[in-house]
């Protein structure tokens, strides 16, 4: 009976160690793009924490080891780093696994394995490396929320879970802990709030693995849908919509998406995969738990269909439209990127770039027609808007120095598709000038051989290698 006793007592103490011997510091050096002036690139250091899994890997956040130019990892408790790269990143998710070069790493060590979707009042144990000090911390608390969520990563709306356990910068990319498995990976905090943090589910996490299974990562899909709510009673009596009907409203499709062509605005779409949409535009997805209606599409992979109930005009049928489509695919302004330079064109002092989310994020006052645009669908005849950034200052430019995030509709009173195509009329172009034609009529005019002339002393002047990026 005492043997049967101390056995029972020290099994907490065994797996407590054996999963901090899984948990990992991360150490990145990465390059930071400026938008502003995107011929230019910053050089910063910043350090996560993740956690060894399956198949000799490392799960952690994908903002951890975002533009990443150098990474190490470490284990908890030993000396020595080990260099590690990128294998596969979703940004929207905010998630990414990493390998290490020298599988030695992992000696000694076993992988943690994912758990399910926890419940509120569930207990959650915290491990990583947040700031004020270098050792392992952990922190406990409980589940308080499981709903959809903004991620701060990409800006784009997934399930999450919301704890009170303490978590600071250098916890991201760290697991919470719920009976030995993984609940849920650290994401975020709240500034200002107490106790306040954001874990990424295991439902999230699994549908990542299996994108992933191919060898390349597709992403989450977007119906393309803009839709309302429909809890108001006039609305709902204008539909004709009965006291025993729930559903949301059609108001735009994206012309990119297959949805496009199999829904109609004005439809109601009234359930998804079986299950029911309420007037908020949420879903049950545990009992008397609800959450936004993408819930169910999220559970999709790039290429698999889901199924809408509808009423159109009256008539009740079933549609099933194809997720074939990222968000950022179907916005004429894509998500926020990582892992790549921003483009750019000069000419004369002229600086062009397509209009991007990474531009806008920290402008809180930017003009109102560039808010307007960042959320318009995509079409075929539109797939990117195109901005005057700036100008820098020359004699063959004069006057026009004040321009800036200056929206371009036309060029040399033609349309363009896309960036690529802008630059392509600009280099292909034998008129004298190029006329660029921005909102209500207003012009910006170049003398395209007097540009050309002065490329190169402007390039020097401002200390820029090169005039374009255009990939």
């Amino acid at each position: 009976m005492k043997a049967l006793t101390l056995l029972v007592l020290f099994l907490p103490l065994w797996l407590h160690a054996q999963i901090e011997d899984s948990i990992v510091k991360i150490y990145t050096v990465y390059k930071s793009p400026n938008y502003d002036t995107p011929w230019n690139t910053s050089i910063q250091r910043a350090n996560g924490s993740g956690t060894i899994i399956a198949n000799k890997r490392i799960l952690t956040n994908a903002h951890v080891v975002a533009n990443t130019t150098f990474l190490e990892v470490q284990r908890n408790g030993e000396p020595n780093k080990y260099k590690a790269r990128v294998e596969f990143i979703s940004h929207q998710a905010d998630l990414a696994l990493l390998v290490v070069e020298d599988e030695h790493f992992f000696d000694g060590t076993k992988p943690l394995e994912l758990g399910e979707l926890p419940k509120t009042q569930d207990e959650v144990v915290v491990y990583g490396f947040p700031m004020g000090g270098t050792t392992l911390s952990i922190t406990k608390g409980v589940v308080s929320r499981v709903e959809h969520i903004q991620y701060a990563h990409s800006n784009e709306l997934f399930l999450g879970i919301q704890v009170d356990a303490a978590i600071n910068p250098g916890n991201s990319g760290g697991p919470a802990i719920i009976d030995n498995k993984i609940a849920g990976v650290v994401m975020q905090g709240i500034q200002n709030a107490q106790n306040l943090g954001y874990l990424i589910p295991t439902e999230i996490i699994k549908h990542f693995f299996e994108d992933i299974r191919d060898g390349k990562y597709d992403g989450f899909a977007d119906l393309g849908l803009t839709t309302m709510t429909m809890e108001n009673e006039s609305m709902r009596e204008y539909y004709k919509m009965d006291a025993n009907t729930s559903g949301i409203l059609v108001s735009d499709i994206a012309q990119v998406s297959d949805a496009y062509n199999k829904l109609k605005i004005n439809d109601i779409i009234t359930a998804i995969d079986g299950h029911n949409i309420q007037n908020d535009s949420k879903v049950e997805f545990r009992k008397h738990e609800f959450t936004y209606y993408p819930y169910y599409m999220d559970k999709k992979q790039i290429g698999q269909s889901v199924t809408l109930d509808i009423i159109r005009e009256g008539k009740k049928m079933h549609v099933d439209v194809v997720v074939n489509k990222r968000t950022g695919d179907t916005l004429v302004v894509d998500t926020i990127k990582y892992d790549t330079l921003p483009k750019y064109y000069i000419l004369g002092g002229y600086v062009f770039t397509p209009l991007t989310r990474n531009l806008l994020h920290n402008k809180k006052g930017y003009l109102l027609r560039l808010r307007q645009t960042a959320e318009e669908w995509a079409s075929n005849k539109k797939k990117e808007a195109v901005l005057l950034l700036s100008v820098l200052a020359h004699d063959i430019n004069r006057g026009d120095y004040n321009y800036s995030l200056w929206m371009i509709d036309k060029i040399n009173g033609k349309e363009f598709v896309d960036f690529n195509e802008f630059v392509e009329l600009i280099k292909n172009s034998k008129e004298k000038y190029i006329v660029l034609e921005g909102e209500k009529g207003s012009k910006v005019i170049i003398d395209r051989e007097k540009a050309l002339a002065a490329q190169q002393d402007i390039l020097e002047r401002y200390n820029i290698k090169d005039n374009e990026r255009v990939q």
